[in-house]
């Protein structure tokens, strides 16, 4: 009964790390590309438990979404990987950090930021108006 028990588990624990690194899944994520190079990069602090980090859900996925190809729009759940809020300095949250295509810290801001003020941060460096907006004459 001991041994049937003990290979279950050890053949439970060979298919589980069999299959995070089919599917590059093992462990923790790969944070070493952050932030992107040759591109620019805005990385969002935060966690999906806290109000402020909540209410950036939407404009993160629009950012994403308007901005790909153009700018790399990353977010990181630092309660979940408590090691990256070492690595990138964080105080509180969120926090954003933009980068340059150099890899450069270039900007920082704590707290809730807005859609517009993201649109202008990236602007400011450089990154193309986002797509998807038509302005119509009235």
């Amino acid at each position: 009964m001991k041994k049937t028990a003990i290979t279950i588990c050890m053949y439970s624990l060979f298919v589980f790390l069999f299959f995070c690194v089919i599917t590059n899944n093992v462990f923790s994520e790969d944070f070493k590309s952050i932030p992107v190079k040759g591109m620019v990069t805005m990385l969002d602090l935060g966690a999906k438990q806290c109000l402020p980090c909540k209410m950036m859900v939407p404009i993160l996925e629009k950012m994403e979404k308007n901005y790909k190809g153009k700018a790399a729009i990353i977010f990181i759940d630092v309660w979940k990987n408590r090691d990256q809020a070492g690595k990138f300095g964080i105080r509180a949250i969120p926090t954003q950090i933009f980068f340059n295509k150099e890899g450069k810290e270039v900007y920082r801001h704590v707290g809730f930021m807005g859609e517009t003020a993201i649109i202008k941060q990236l602007k400011k460096m450089g990154v193309p108006k986002e797509r998807g907006r038509i302005n119509f004459p009235k």
